[in-house]
């Protein structure tokens, strides 16, 4: 009752002084609300979208910026036991997914690979794989940032293996970018891309970009795929 007494702003401003560590202890399920919220659209609609593109039980996939696991779950039901990696830059979400949402879901047996990666350096992981997927990770990060991830990403792909990454999509004379610095877990900026601007931080990397836009993302976030050569 108390929490639905507080003004939004001041609500706001609780949640961000609270340590991530101690998040748990205020509410069970904020890592859920940390990756964006839609959690059972967003997660079914992802695994939906990769199996229409030909992923099958038996691939491996890479999940970048997988987080608390939103998407993961479904994906790790569906594939072979061990055929799942994720990796995110955050280890309070990563934890959540693998304490909470693992067992939650009954999938702790299916020993998916989590690990805390902050630079994209998923050569690491010793997995070449068959597709990855980035969903809501290139509409946080600067040009830089997907250059790097896409030449890292082109490197552990098998010839033939695709990556779709989602995106927002620049048109006319819209920003850029905007500050999410008000909202009280997402402090990241949200980025926005032509799709010729991202083919082009592709080029190099062995990777052939092609743009499928429109996949039924709920806010709107655009598909791209690109494909080892």
């Amino acid at each position: 009752m108390a929490r639905s007494l507080l003004p939004v702003g001041m609500k706001r401003r609780i949640k961000r002084a609270v340590p991530p560590r101690l998040y748990r202890f205020v509410d069970p399920n904020w890592h859920r609300g940390a990756v964006g919220g839609l959690w059972d659209e967003l997660g079914k609609l992802q695994l939906d979208f990769l199996v229409a593109k030909g992923l099958r039980p038996e691939h491996y996939l890479l999940d970048v910026g997988c987080g608390s696991l939103r998407g993961g779950v479904h994906f790790i039901r569906y594939l072979e036991a061990e055929h799942y990696y994720g990796i995110d830059r955050n280890g309070e979400r990563l934890e959540a997914g693998r304490t909470v949402e693992l067992p939650r879901y009954g999938l702790t047996e299916k020993r998916p690979v989590l690990e805390r990666v902050d630079d994209f350096g998923v050569e690491r992981l010793g997995r070449e794989f068959d597709y990855a997927v980035a969903q809501s990770v290139f509409t946080h990060i600067p040009a830089d940032a997907i250059e790097l991830c896409l030449r890292n990403v082109g490197k552990v792909l098998v010839p033939g293996g695709r990556f779709y990454a989602t995106y927002n999509e620049r048109t006319g004379d819209g920003p850029d970018r905007v500050d999410r610095s008000e909202l009280p877990y997402d402090k990241d900026p949200i980025f926005r891309y032509d799709f010729a601007a991202l083919a082009a931080l592709a080029a190099g990397t062995g990777l052939e970009p092609e743009r499928i836009g429109d996949w039924g993302h709920p806010r709107g976030q655009q598909m791209a795929v690109f494909t080892k050569l």
